[in-house]
């Protein structure tokens, strides 16, 4: 009896090894299933993560080129309100109180036009010291009046456009 359940438990095991030679190799697809799975999902992950930073990268972009876009156009402009601040400068001397009139209005609106694009006049005065980051010196003199490095006179204004420095005011230096 012994022999015959041997024989028996030999014919079960033999028949249940392609069983677990199949569960084995069911196994190992599923495991390289799964890898396949984590690969494809990290992959798609780190598209979405470079998909998110170009989007944010041309959203910053076209902000930027919008701010800029009218550099150039108030650049242009502003030889406009230095001739302008020279006429009333003329005209003041000159008595004519109705052409004033006329010209200053016309200097206050295009000095709002321009405001409103974002140009802002850097603050130069007689008697601050130069500053070679917002000021250009034309021509350097002396003067007992102010210490040697200080502006003496402005000749033209420094403008900024949206917080960036767009002309640099052109100074006359005490020696």
């Amino acid at each position: 009896m012994t022999e015959s359940k041997h024989k028996k438990d030999r014919a079960a095991a033999e028949a249940a090894a392609p069983a677990r030679e199949q569960a084995a190799v069911a196994t190992d697809a599923l495991g390289a299933l799964e890898a396949e799975r984590d690969q494809y999902l990290d992959h798609l992950q780190r598209l979405q993560a470079e998909f998110d930073n170009y989007r944010k990268r041309v959203r910053r972009d076209a902000e930027e080129l919008r701010l800029r876009a009218a550099e150039g156009v108030v650049e242009s402009l502003l030889p406009v309100v230095d001739n302008m601040q020279r006429a009333l400068e003329a005209a003041a001397k000159h008595e004519e109180g109705q052409l004033i009139a006329g010209v200053e209005l016309v200097a206050d609106q295009l000095q709002t036009v321009l405001a409103s694009h974002g140009l802002e006049e850097l603050a130069t005065e007689p008697g601050m010291s130069f500053d070679p980051n917002v000021h250009e010196a034309v021509l350097t003199q002396p003067s007992p009046e102010h210490a040697s490095g200080a502006v003496l006179s402005v000749l033209e204004k420094g403008y900024l456009l949206h917080g960036a420095l767009l002309r640099p005011a052109k100074v006359i230096v005490v020696q």
